[in-house]
């Protein structure tokens, strides 16, 4: 069998920076499995993006993203536009990973790297936002801003705390906003307090926030928050823990492949936790456009084999 060339993009100053720690066994081990790999070590924003377009034009079989939310975020948008894309695979080294929760990679290394040496990979969906592209999810309102306010070395100290010492500091502002949203299955126009457009059922460390959504549907989820105050913003909270928040009249959720949001504010994007622009957008599915290294077993401690199954129910092999 030939060996195969791996190109590792990272971050080292993800999560705790386990990456820089870890780095030389990590190499040793994708190297035993049979994957020939060198490195990159990002230097600042934007980087990853540059370094995935380099290694699709170099000819490597596999990109993996190590990092956090962000790394993977980059990678990907180097990856998408280019005709022939290289298999991704996931280290989960950063503070949150949303998309490596929903696909049930292991956050352990050693796991992780055995997932991409084993080889077993799924089509999934992708989402072009305007003129980029994210894997998880896009946000936009009040709430939404704080993933990419919280300062990179905060996080790698306090990990998700950090995430809620700033958002309790963003709840005096916390408004509504005019916002215009229209697909096939749904058209408002009234003041909401933010929307979500989810690829997956993890969100912000939520799985419970879009319960159905799937990667490999050709559709997102989209949830949006009417206007609230403050006290009805903490209850629906606490019923978005339960999930018990999709009958709530504050709530709309509905379900399509292509959507348009516009706004007379001054409304930032979020994808996958970075700044990604400002509004208007216009935001379209891409079925089965990146194939990504999992476990297919769906045996980790993030998901159970029953929700791994939902999360790839048109696969042929079913």
């Amino acid at each position: 069998m030939a060996t195969k060339r791996a190109r590792l993009i990272y971050n080292p100053s993800s999560g705790r920076e386990e990456m820089r720690k870890r780095l030389p066994e990590i190499l040793q081990r994708l190297e035993q499995g049979g994957l020939e790999t060198s490195t990159h070590a990002t230097i600042g924003a934007g980087d990853a993006t540059l370094a995935a377009q380099d290694a699709v034009e170099r000819g490597f079989d596999v990109i993996i993203a190590a990092g956090g939310d962000g790394t993977l975020y980059e990678v990907v948008n180097g990856i998408a536009e280019r005709e022939n894309r290289p298999k991704l695979g996931i280290l989960p080294l950063g503070t949150t990973n949303d998309f490596a929760r929903a696909l049930s990679i292991p956050r352990h290394w050693k796991a992780a790297c055995d997932l991409i040496i084993g080889g077993e990979s799924r089509s999934i969906d992708i989402g072009k936002i305007n003129d980029r592209y994210f894997i998880n999810i896009v946000g936009g309102g009040s709430m939404t801003e704080l993933t990419y306010e919280v300062p990179s070395k905060l996080k790698t100290m306090l990990g998700q705390l950090a995430y809620y010492m700033k958002g309790l500091e963003k709840l005096p502002r916390f408004k509504p906003i005019n916002m215009h949203i229209k697909s096939e299955e749904m058209e408002l126009h009234e003041d909401v307090m933010m929307f979500l457009i989810a690829n997956s059922n993890s969100v912000a460390g939520f799985e419970k926030l879009a319960p159905d959504a799937s990667l490999n549907d050709g559709q997102f989820d989209v949830t949006v928050l009417r206007k609230c105050n403050l006290a009805e913003f903490i209850r629906i909270a606490t019923l978005v823990l339960r999930g018990e928040h999709l009958h709530d009249p504050h709530i709309v959720q509905f379900r399509t492949s292509h959507v348009e949001i516009e706004s007379p504010d001054y409304v930032q994007l979020n994808l996958d936790g970075e700044l990604g622009g400002i509004l208007p957008c216009v935001v379209t599915n891409l079925p089965s456009h990146l194939d990504i290294f999992i476990d297919p077993s769906g045996q980790s401690t993030y998901m159970k084999p029953s929700m791994i199954r939902r999360r790839f129910q048109h696969d042929n092999e079913e």
